[in-house]
């Protein structure tokens, strides 16, 4: 008998990632997979470089969007959930963690804004590069009222 393995979902606080994670969890619900929750981080360029701009703890920040998606996750209590916060280019980090996994799960836009529709998104660097399917969740928002 073949073991579930476990699925990879990049999480960066954005609602996509947010409905990534969702996916994710039910997905491992469905097939016993293990679900492992990764964020990546990085100093942004030049940080720390206006003297008025307070200290900012990246790691920190990174640790608490994780924890706090994880803890919100709509099942994931009834799934082994794990999370990593790893240093690096998000789109490394997720190619790395993704190695030996059934599945790659990531939003379709990040908190990147213009940047994730742009080639050499995060998005588009895994989907070319991952060694394991991908699939890429987009966030299911309300439709504007029609004026009809």
């Amino acid at each position: 008998m073949k073991t579930p393995g476990h699925i990879v979902v990049g999480v960066d606080g954005s609602p996509s990632s947010l409905d990534a994670l969702t996916w994710a969890v039910g997905q491992g619900a469905l097939t016993g997979a293990d679900v492992q929750a990764v964020i990546a981080w990085e100093y942004p360029p030049l940080s720390g470089v206006d003297p008025m701009t307070p200290h900012v703890d990246w790691r920190t920040r990174a640790q608490q969007t994780i924890d706090t998606a994880v803890d919100r996750a709509p099942g994931a209590d009834s799934v082994k959930v794990s999370s990593a916060v790893i240093a690096g280019h998000p789109a490394q980090v997720l190619l790395d963690a993704s190695v030996g996994a059934q599945l790659l799960v990531v939003g379709n836009s990040g908190h990147g804004g213009l940047t994730e529709t742009l080639p050499g998104s995060v998005r588009e660097h895994v989907i070319t590069h991952a060694t394991c399917p991908v699939l890429v969740m987009c966030h299911a928002t309300e439709a504007e009222p029609s004026s009809e």
